[in-house]
């Protein structure tokens, strides 16, 4: 039995969980289409993700995915922040604003949430997926033991064989196209940069996983290209975004049509991760040569301030409008009909 069949997912067609964007509606819109919807609770602490996750059973019954950062925790440098502050600081005094006097971790790795751990086995989500790493052996075997299927992100083959070595039960090859967080397990190591094509062919025929593949993907041709590699299914992101369902803003939605679709870029000054954002003034002061921003999340306490700054003075150039390199291809409908045209165009049926 595949692990769709297992989930009783009739599409072969995942919305990634896209944490702050992807909504208990939006996931919940996927998973009564007969795709695989998802939430992403890795930027808030085990009551939020209980709140998500009751708001999420409130409207399905169906199968859903609840994705966690599992990072390494971030290494304090105050040298380094003292650095990245005073850098920042003529972007924020452009606003009335001053930097904060001091920037810290705003959300903990689920390696060392043990209330998260918690919360999950005793909700038993029947899909947990997780992205910057694995977590250790016993949280693995708890999540299993409580009966949900394990994902993991991987951008390479080398992580695709950590994943099955700890038991994961499918990969998400996430091409270098994604929008949002790349995936990598260590963001300072060599990164071969594989597009979603090579990667998820790669991983199809040497990972001994099934794979789905991730990037780039906005409709229901890509979904079939995705299929015809061999994947078990296509996840995608930017494709949701422009739903009314999900959370994002009114200028991320205009962002989303604008020339900065065409022209994504991949950024770490936003969050102190590599990430791919629609091209915006925050990625343009990144790539003029700044200095070495501080760890994930650290950095992103100081991204979050400067964005808050910049939109009480009326702009939203500042803002994690992340985004694949498919976003030119975006469409703004409901997900429920999007999810339809998606699987007519790929000729798939429910």
């Amino acid at each position: 039995m595949s692990l769709l069949d297992r989930l009783r997912v009739h599409i072969p067609i995942i919305q990634a969980p896209m944490a702050g964007v992807a909504t208990p509606a939006l996931a919940a819109a996927v998973s009564e289409a007969g795709g695989l919807g998802s939430i992403g609770v890795g930027a808030t602490n085990a009551a939020g993700a209980g709140a998500m996750l009751a708001e999420l059973r409130g409207r399905t019954a169906r199968a859903c995915n609840v994705n966690l950062f599992v990072h390494a925790p971030a290494r304090p440098d105050a040298a380094r922040e003292a650095a990245w502050l005073a850098a920042t600081r003529p972007l924020f005094a452009e606003f009335g604003a001053a930097p904060p006097e001091r920037i810290g971790e705003i959300y903990r790795s689920f390696a060392e949430d043990d209330e998260m751990l918690a919360l999950l086995v005793a909700e038993a989500p029947p899909v947990v997926s997780f992205h910057f790493g694995l977590p250790d052996a016993a949280r693995i075997r708890a999540l299993k033991a409580a009966g949900c299927a394990l994902l993991a992100t991987a951008t390479s083959l080398a992580e695709a064989a950590a994943a099955k070595r700890a038991g994961i039960d499918a990969v998400v090859a996430q091409g270098w196209e994604a929008g949002g967080h790349r995936g990598v397990f260590d963001p300072d190591a060599p990164d071969d940069r594989l597009g979603t094509l090579a990667l998820t062919r790669l991983l199809v025929a040497r990972s001994g996983l099934p794979v789905i593949a991730a990037g780039g993907i906005m409709d229901g041709r890509g979904v079939r290209a995705a299929l015809d590699l061999g994947a078990l299914a296509a996840q995608l992101g930017t494709a949701f975004i422009a739903c009314p369902e999900s959370a994002a803003d009114a200028a991320y939605r205009a962002a989303l049509t604008g020339p900065g679709a065409e022209h994504t870029v991949m950024t770490r000054v936003i969050s102190g991760r590599p990430a791919r954002c629609l091209a915006n003034r925050f990625t343009a002061w990144g790539a003029g040569g700044v200095p070495p921003c501080p760890d994930y999340p650290i950095a992103y306490d100081a991204g979050k301030a400067l964005n808050a700054a910049a939109r009480a003075a009326g702009e939203s150039g500042f803002g994690a409008q992340w985004a694949g390199q498919g976003a030119p291809l975006s469409r703004a409908m409901p997900a429920a009909r999007l999810f339809g045209e998606i699987t007519a165009e790929a000729g798939l049926t429910t």
